[in-house]
């Protein structure tokens, strides 16, 4: 049976001013799968996915979420769709406990308005333990966390609502060595459980153990799209290495390359 498209985005473009930051790209995502979203500074790859999120409205283009088609989305019409954007910067209260961070937004409330404070706590140690982060007590305010910790906080809010797709923006960023491997596990957790993710980083070492497919962006366009399984991490390197001083895939790679050569 043929894997479905959580996601589809055609032709989008996005001007800001005179500057085209993407120009027409078209990009997908399967169900259970995790995507490397990968290039140099200013190729886009934020943009691209505050698209999806709904930060950002596309000038031109089409976004297909579950089979349904939109010309732009919000981020509260992306939640409502199963999509989480687990921002660079990280989107966490430091003074607040661990459990009003997962819940910051959407608390749960009884048929009077009050906060179910207890259900709440309940099903944020639920989803942290899925995570293996049950080293803090819920109660604890999150600037006393770990970086990699953090993190695992943020995917785990996306846990709790049920995402279907979790966008990953620079995730690993300013992490030690033993926060990143925490993190990739997290990403593993996200796949064992079904889910799809995109992760995007500047460091191919990162993405690489985690991903099944890279999508290499260039100044605003997709320019090429391999499977992990046929590549490894030095060939990733030589490749984004020669895009960003010719913007052309090196010939021995050409074969590989997936991109115009298939249909979402």
């Amino acid at each position: 049976m043929a894997e479905k498209n959580i996601v589809e985005m055609h032709n989008i473009v996005k001007r800001f001013g005179a500057v085209v930051a993407l120009k027409g790209v078209d990009f997908y995502v399967r169900e259970n799968e995790i995507v490397g979203l990968v290039g140099d500074n200013g190729a886009g790859k934020s943009t691209l996915v505050k698209i999806l999120f709904g930060i950002y409205a596309p000038d031109e283009g089409e976004i297909i979420i579950k089979g349904k088609r939109f010309k732009r989305l919000t981020p509260k019409k992306a939640y409502e769709l199963g999509i989480v954007l687990i921002h660079q910067e990280r989107t966490l209260c430091e003074n607040h406990p661990i459990w009003r961070n997962v819940f910051m937004g959407r608390e749960l409330t009884n048929r009077y308005g009050f906060l179910k404070i207890k259900k709440m706590k309940e099903l944020a140690y639920k989803s942290l333990a899925a995570l293996e982060l049950t080293k803090m007590p819920v109660d604890t305010p999150v600037k006393y966390l770990s970086g990699g910790y953090k993190q695992g906080v943020q995917i785990s809010r996306a846990l709790t609502f049920e995402a279907d797709l979790v966008i990953l923006d620079e995730p690993t960023i300013a992490l030690s060595l033993a926060e990143v491997q925490k993190v990739l596990e997290y990403v593993r957790e996200l796949k064992r459980k079904g889910k799809s993710a995109i992760f995007i980083s500047h460091n191919i070492y990162h993405v690489y153990p985690v991903v099944d497919r890279f999508v290499i962006l260039n100044r605003g366009e997709v320019v090429a799209e391999f499977y992990k399984k046929d590549l490894t991490p030095e060939d990733l390197s030589e490749i984004m290495i020669s895009i960003a001083r010719t913007g052309k895939v090196p010939k021995e790679y050409e074969e590989l390359n997936l991109y115009k050569k298939a249909s979402p």
